[in-house]
């Protein structure tokens, strides 16, 4: 369980964790067993549901306003010195000539044009979203307590449910944020009684992860490739 953080950007893949012998990637034949398991409805959901975090996103808008800021200053700075009998920079001169004189079709207008609405664009997809991807929403037990789960953390819990199933050598959990993807390697035993007791275990880890939203489960039971 972690407390809430404030990174500048939450876009980053879902949280993986693998476990297998010897640290290898195995090979993998075709014969597989799948199954899906769905969340709760929300009606039979457990109360204490809570939001998404929302990132700080200290660094863009240092930006912006360090941009701002200096932008404004040198503004301010020529417009009193052209009050004081001086003469305006020359930067100032170029600009106020360049927008008289150039039309709206100009290639550099245009260009500067789209340059400053990605920007908006950019800005509001910022201000809009929450971010924080990697950090899961719990269940609110107390109204004014907030806890989030990593990803990689809820990812490696089920790995190490899944390993504890009798016949599985190796299995790989993806988190995402609406669904778990995993996909095991069995040794032995038929395939399909691997994946119901990896069901019955990885709803259950689920379930108990506390989370305000839980995901939904997929899960891919296969053979080692034969060697030789």
């Amino acid at each position: 369980m972690t407390e809430p953080h404030d990174p500048d950007d939450g876009t980053r893949r879902p949280a993986e964790a693998e476990a297998g012998e010897h640290g290898s990637v195995l090979a993998l034949d075709q014969s597989a067993s799948a199954a899906a398991y769905d969340p709760a409805p929300d009606k039979e959901r457990p109360e204490g549901g809570a939001g998404r975090f929302w990132s700080a996103r200290r660094i863009p808008a240092g930006i912006v306003a360090a941009v701002v800021l200096g932008a404004s200053g040198l503004l301010l700075y020529d417009v009193a010195a052209v009050r004081a009998g001086h003469s305006a920079m020359q930067w100032r001169r170029t600009l106020a000539d360049e927008l008289a004189t150039r039309k709206l079709d100009d290639v550099w207008v245009l260009t500067g044009a789209s340059v400053a609405a990605a920007l908006g664009l950019w800005l509001l997809l910022l201000a809009l979203t929450p971010g924080l991807r990697d950090l899961l929403p719990m269940r609110r037990e107390h109204t004014d307590v907030r806890a989030g789960l990593d990803r990689t953390a809820a990812a490696m819990v089920l790995r190490d449910r899944a390993v504890e199933v009798a016949g599985v050598q190796s299995v790989r959990v993806r988190m995402g944020r609406s669904k778990v993807e995993v996909r095991a390697v069995a040794h032995f035993r038929e395939l399909d009684d691997v994946r119901a007791d990896l069901d019955t275990v990885l709803s259950t880890g689920i379930r108990e992860l506390g989370l305000a939203r839980q995901p939904s489960l997929s899960v891919h039971v296969r053979r080692p490739a034969k060697k030789g």
